[in-house]
């Protein structure tokens, strides 16, 4: 059990520093390519901006950074859900 913790906190924290550091860099990027240049000007306004979001608890900045660890437990229920569908049901003698 302690094992299993240990390694969904590691996932969790990993996620979390995706969601966090990569995830805002590749939004930035992207959006400079597709739209220009953003309102504030810089990587560090848009960074600060989300930052501040964050910490006023705002829904959407939350589901922003929480979003690749809820892909990965959607894939994991998928998988799960996937396997057991292919399981043969058991059968009950009678």
């Amino acid at each position: 059990m302690r094992k299993a913790i240990t390694r969904e906190m590691g996932l969790l924290v990993g996620f979390l520093f995706l969601g966090l550091v990569i995830l805002p860099v590749a939004i930035y990027v992207v959006g400079q390519a597709i739209f220009g240049d953003y309102g504030g000007g810089s990587y560090g306004h848009f960074y600060s901006e989300l930052s501040s979001r964050i910490r006023a608890g705002d829904s959407a900045a939350w589901f922003l950074v929480l979003s690749p660890y809820l892909g990965w437990q959607t894939l994991r229920l998928v998988a799960l859900g996937w396997r057991s569908a292919g399981r043969r049901p058991e059968t009950h003698p009678r």
